[in-house]
């Protein structure tokens, strides 16, 4: 794929996003943020952050982890979260002023093209870079934006089979619908897209970083509140959404019966005090920037 092609892909990702996922991601905030708190526990804890930093976070989405990368600076640190989708940043925005949270901004960018100053001594993205229409470049650009010997760590998820909580809705689904057709509208190259370790070992040692290593995390995450909830959440957003919204009317049509159907394999799940949790399993992947 040319330069060009690339970034006239990146811009299509970008109004899809902006156009179909930001309403339901918006709608669904509290298991895209609130689901994800026990993986986010469970890694934050060992990023290469100290005092003092700086900090750009891609993909920063409603701004969560920006503000957490915040307080573990401190306030001679300083944090920028950048994201494609504006109603995005603006909830991080009114949450770091809600909470007193100084010292991070929240910008509107494009890492695969936006210019980087080579200032940050940490680059972070939780489930972003999976979504780059060009990885290396992307990857790159990122590392463009380190000090010499500065850290990139991203977080993406592991193959489907290690996480069902995307996984088996999809599978479900797929028993009503037809899987959606080459043309259909999209995100990007999807949550499963730098599941294997070979190849983003490659992508990474392209794209420039040193050091590169990966950690497996397995945590549990928040699927829904109630089954209902759950059920809604899946058909909305995700791989199950994408079958579901490329279905268009027959999907409409089979709605009782894909919900149903639906409802009795999440209710089989586990379940704790905030609702219905399921398995996942991610990629903690960090390089270093050569000095």
């Amino acid at each position: 794929m040319s330069a060009v092609e690339a970034n006239t892909q990146s811009a299509q990702y970008v109004d899809f996003w902006n156009e179909i996922l930001v309403p339901k991601f918006i709608k669904y905030k509290h298991i895209l943020v609130g689901g994800l708190t026990h993986h986010s526990e469970a890694i934050f804890p060992s990023l290469p952050v100290k005092e003092g930093d700086r900090v750009l976070d891609i993909g920063c989405g409603f701004g969560d982890t920006a503000i957490k990368l915040a307080r573990r600076v401190g306030q001679s640190g300083s944090v920028v979260g950048q994201d494609c989708c504006e109603a995005f940043l603006e909830y991080g925005r009114k949450d770091a002023a809600k909470l007193g949270v100084q010292n991070v901004s929240f910008v509107y960018g494009d890492a695969l093209l936006d210019h980087f100053e080579p200032e940050y001594d940490f680059v972070f993205s939780r489930f972003g870079t999976m979504f780059f229409a060009n990885p290396v470049a992307g990857l790159r650009n990122m590392r463009k934006a380190l000090k010499p010997g500065g850290i990139m760590t991203h977080i993406v998820w592991r193959t489907r089979n290690d996480n069902p909580w995307l996984s088996m809705a999809k599978d479900v689904v797929l028993k009503f619908l037809p899987p959606p057709g080459e043309d259909a509208l999209t995100c990007g190259p999807g949550p499963f897209s730098m599941a294997d370790e070979a190849t983003v070992s490659k992508m990474m040692e392209i794209a420039g970083y040193r050091d590169v290593t990966f950690k497996r995390v397995d945590a549990p995450v928040l699927v829904g509140k109630t089954v209902e909830d759950a059920v809604n959440f899946q058909l909305a957003i995700g791989p199950a959404g994408e079958v579901f919204r490329e279905a268009g009317k027959d999907a409409e049509a089979k709605r009782g019966q894909i919900e149903a159907a639906l409802a009795e394999a999440i209710n089989s799940q586990k379940k704790d005090a905030d609702g219905i949790v399921m398995d996942s399993s991610s990629w903690v992947i960090s390089g270093k920037n050569p000095a």
